[in-house]
């Protein structure tokens, strides 16, 4: 009869504590579901990207004065985007002297929407140095909407800054916040 005391008490404890280790893991889950959302903070384009071990666009600018390319993680505010596809964005620094930086994404895989100008994105890919032709800078200049006369003035190539993005992850709210 003891035994079968002792025995039904274990039971009971077994199950008690199996019990509470479940409610802990649920809790568990919905805090790291939460943390996932609010950590994403918008809408992500291409492959995932966090926010983590980001640089500024100006700070990207300077390393690559004494580089010819490098992999990076850029945080930066969209000035321009293609108004055909969304296939191509430039993202411009906060100080002057700082050149904008023309990015597209990888294997034209994705786009971004074209009415995001003025907003924050965090980038991750490969910047790199490269001397744009006269023929992409005017298909670039089409892709704006300039006038057949702004484009027919486009008669030099010119060396840009330039980024191939793997993945987007477009800021919610504006570049104020």
């Amino acid at each position: 009869m003891f035994t079968r005391g002792l025995i039904l008490f274990a039971l009971a404890i077994s199950l008690w504590a199996c019990g509470n280790s479940g409610e802990e893991n649920a809790a568990d889950t919905a805090q790291e579901q939460a943390g996932a959302t609010s950590e994403a903070n918008g809408q992500t384009f291409g492959d995932a990207v966090t926010a983590e071990g980001a640089i500024n666009y100006e700070d990207l600018y300077q390393q690559m004065n004494a580089a010819d390319s490098l992999p990076a993680k850029v945080i930066g505010m969209v000035d321009q985007v293609c108004q055909v596809k969304g296939c191509w964005m430039d993202i411009v620094a906060q100080k002057e002297g700082v050149e904008p930086m023309r990015v597209s994404f990888k294997d034209y895989g994705f786009f971004v929407p074209k009415d995001i100008a003025g907003r924050q994105v965090i980038m991750e890919g490969y910047a790199y140095r490269e001397v744009t032709t006269v023929d992409e800078l005017r298909h670039y200049a089409e892709d704006e909407g300039l006038s057949k006369e702004e484009i027919e003035k486009i008669t030099e190539p010119i060396e840009e800054l330039k980024f191939l993005a793997s993945g987007v992850l477009l800021l919610d709210g504006d570049s104020t916040n």
